[in-house]
């Protein structure tokens, strides 16, 4: 492999996420004259924009989309490879990418990032949203669905039952309480309400410029555009790209097939809100009475998990499920529900396969490299940070790893900095960010600022909590 290679880098990071930008600009400012390279599967980089330190542990920032070529003009030193990676060859220090170049290192920060937990792998029916591509699509099938499925409890799912409107959307959850993730059942009380209201108008722009993707025509270069004005080209053939921003569906018309015709209800008890639509075919379960009219239209069916998915060809259904949908979703309540797509938001897998073979990374338990307090793996020189990787230092109490923008921001400036040190022999203390869980996201319209144990993991049923609540104004706990 050795003879092989095309390059030899000083650093050498994957990935084009958050966490692996990060890295790769921490590298490249502190050695201006040190060739650094960036591999990246995607055909956008993802970057920090319009940060602000809120206070000493709490952070506030945008994610930027942009071309590859921004990050290359900021940074001469950097390379950037439009490739996934095929293989890791520790022993060699080399990195084969999938169209078969081979690029050596001395120092290698894997940032590879997650991919989503699907529920069924290869049905053209279930559908995950991971980065722009997949959103498009999304857009693209939602644009003719009358009524999707959402499974799952976290952040992608609690947007999307926010954000689509013109189709019912049941959202199927296994907890007790929407977004187990994030906030207690008094939090989600508090939430459910905004799906049956008006969402509101958004009072200013969006101020990060915006990158997406237009169709090249037949046997033409992908065009990347910002505001409808062309940045640059991209060709070759690039896999999935990173994960979204935490504002991906700004921009975006999220609107279903439906139009205002009659009003339903969802579900077999009060409804949380309605929409305008056409009648269901006829022994569907939906009832069509008269009701305000608002475009979302949303039911949860708490308790349960995915049972089976198939169609209508796969086996007779029951009765209550008749219907001409493409698609049915069998749950673990026994019921069996008809839509046109299902949306598999039920978490990320860290995405290590393409680095295990031949080599010997210690693994975890949740599937992702184990790394120590300098974010070092298992083998020599090489580094992780973001989702790919699990901390496995010790913890300071008020701290957790969960799976977020903050912390792969976090994690690659920190990654980058213990790079930094290693290579200059010089020692490097934990973060200080990694002594306080923060996080501050955007959920039904609200501001959410997370802190510490927020929902009180850990503390059992000995403790107090201080709550304060206005109705559709706040909730502090």
């Amino acid at each position: 492999m050795a003879e092989r290679k095309e390059k030899t880098f000083k650093f050498v990071v994957v990935g084009g996420g958050i966490a692996g930008v990060t890295c790769v600009e921490q590298l490249s400012s502190n050695f201006p004259s040190t060739d650094v390279a960036l591999i990246t599967a995607g055909r956008h980089i993802k970057a920090v924009t319009n940060y602000k330190q809120v206070s000493k542990t709490l952070e506030e920032f945008d994610v930027l989309e942009r071309p590859s070529s921004v990050l290359e003009e900021k940074f001469p030193n950097l390379t950037v490879i439009h490739s996934a990676v095929k293989s890791l060859h520790t022993e060699s220090h080399s990195v084969e990418t999938a169209d078969g170049r081979v690029f050596g290192y001395e120092k290698l920060c894997i940032c590879s990032g997650a991919r989503p937990k699907l529920l069924t792998q290869d049905n053209p029916y279930v559908l995950g949203i991971r980065d722009t591509d997949s959103a498009q699509e999304f857009q693209k099938r939602l644009s003719k669905a009358k009524r999707i499925v959402v499974v799952g409890n976290g952040g992608i799912a609690l947007e999307l039952v926010y954000e689509v409107e013109g189709c019912e959307v049941i959202w199927v959850v296994k907890d007790k309480a929407i977004g187990n993730t994030f906030f207690d059942a008094g939090a989600a009380q508090f939430l459910i309400p905004s799906l049956g209201a008006d969402k509101l108008e958004v009072s200013a722009p969006c101020r990060r410029t915006r990158y997406t993707t237009e169709e090249p025509a037949s046997g033409g270069a992908q065009t990347f555009t910002a505001d409808a004005t062309p940045r640059g080209q991209s060709s070759g053939t690039v896999g999935p790209g990173s994960a979204l921003g935490p504002d991906w569906h700004q921009g975006i018309v999220l609107h279903g097939a439906e139009q205002p015709e009659k009003c339903v209800t969802v579900g077999n008890g009060q409804p949380l809100c309605y929409v305008f639509t056409p009648p269901r075919p006829q022994n569907d379960p939906f009832t069509v009475p008269a009701y305000p009219q608002v475009s979302r239209c949303v039911s949860v069916e708490y308790q349960c998990e995915v049972k089976q998915i198939f169609t209508s060809e796969d086996q007779t259904l029951k009765p209550e499920s008749v219907g001409s949908w493409p698609v049915y979703i069998q749950l673990t309540n026994d019921k069996t529900l008809g839509c046109d797509f299902v949306v598999s938001a039920t978490g990320v897998v860290p995405n290590t396969e393409p680095f295990l073979h031949g080599n010997s990374f210690a693994l975890v338990g949740d599937g992702g490299l184990q790394v120590d307090d300098h974010m070092r793996t298992s083998e020599p020189d090489v580094y992780a940070a973001g989702d790919v990787c699990t901390a496995c230092w010790e913890h300071s109490p008020l701290w957790q790893q969960m799976r977020l923008w903050t912390q792969a921001r976090q994690m690659g400036w920190y990654a980058g900095r213990c790079i930094a040190a290693d290579v200059l022999s010089e020692p490097v203390d934990l973060d200080f960010c990694f002594e306080l869980f923060s996080h501050i996201t955007k959920f039904f319209n609200y501001k959410v600022v997370l802190l510490g144990k927020f929902n009180a993991q850990g503390l059992g049923s000995d403790h107090e909590l201080l709550v304060r609540c206005t109705k559709g104004q706040e909730y502090i706990k």
